[in-house]
């Protein structure tokens, strides 16, 4: 059974379907691409599997408990976590302060023993501060830990971003259009890392435009046009399915 499975999803904003009987799912240790030209509904997904928006109708499974119209912050609780379109940074924060906000799901620590300052603060600041710096050094971010991050350039920006819903350490990544704005580097070294998570058992769903990176570095591919899905499978497969190739791939070739 996949890790996250999505039933019959169907999704209507004043009478317009954005989403219309959507199933796919999403294996742990595999990078899952959902692609599909602008409007396909592909961000209306990972909000509904996010619990930003409830479904009209259909069901959406998480290690098999039904999680259909959960508050985000449940959803965040059961191990999903997810970054955004836009970046979505806080202020004058650091890097690694970001990196400690997105271990906050972690924390058992009341509010009393905070202010008390009893050992399980101590510990759990101990334990966060480590997990950050490990995982900083992993997205060679370690040099401008202490920078804010709004001060760095626009790629490692993004990373800061992807580096805060990793803090969380999550069994199931939500990324939509991670690589938007990245070099053609940038976004190469964005998939080798989504690899590397992958083999260490992380379940990556990831909604991206750039093609060669989809190619190249996902292991299934879901196809959506105007909220269907209208292929799913190997990247290989999918890439010369002619459906997708006149409704997606052949507009970007045109």
């Amino acid at each position: 059974m996949s890790l996250l499975q999505v039933e019959d999803v169907t999704v209507e904003f004043g009478g317009l379907r954005a989403l219309d009987g959507v199933s796919m799912g999403v294996d742990a240790g595999r990078v899952t691409a959902l692609i599909g030209p602008n409007g396909a509904g592909k961000t209306t997904l990972l909000n509904v599997v996010s619990g930003v928006l409830r479904p009209g109708r259909g069901r959406v499974r998480f290690r098999g408990r039904d999680v259909t119209g959960w508050p985000q912050h449940r959803v965040a609780g059961l191990g999903v976590a997810r970054t955004f379109q836009n970046l979505q940074l806080f202020g004058q924060m650091t890097v690694r302060e970001h990196l400690l906000v997105g271990r906050y799901r972690l924390t058992r620590t009341s509010f009393l023993e905070a202010v008390l300052r009893l050992p399980r603060h101590f510990r759990e600041e101990k334990e966060g501060r480590e997990a950050s710096d490990a995982l900083l050094s992993r997205l060679g971010l370690a040099d401008v830990a202490d920078w804010p991050a709004s001060a760095l350039p626009y790629g490692r920006q993004r990373l800061v971003e992807v580096g805060r819903a990793l803090a969380s350490e999550p069994s199931l990544l939500l990324l939509d259009e991670p690589t938007a704005g990245l070099s053609g580097a940038e976004a190469e070294e964005v998939g080798r890392l989504l690899r590397r998570l992958a083999a260490e058992g992380l379940a990556v769903l990831l909604v991206e435009h750039h093609m060669d990176l989809v190619m190249s570095y996902s292991d299934w591919v879901v196809v959506l046009d105007h909220g269907v899905v209208i292929a799913q499978g190997p990247p290989e497969q999918v890439q010369s399915d002619p459906q997708v190739i006149e409704a997606y791939l052949g507009e970007e070739a045109a």
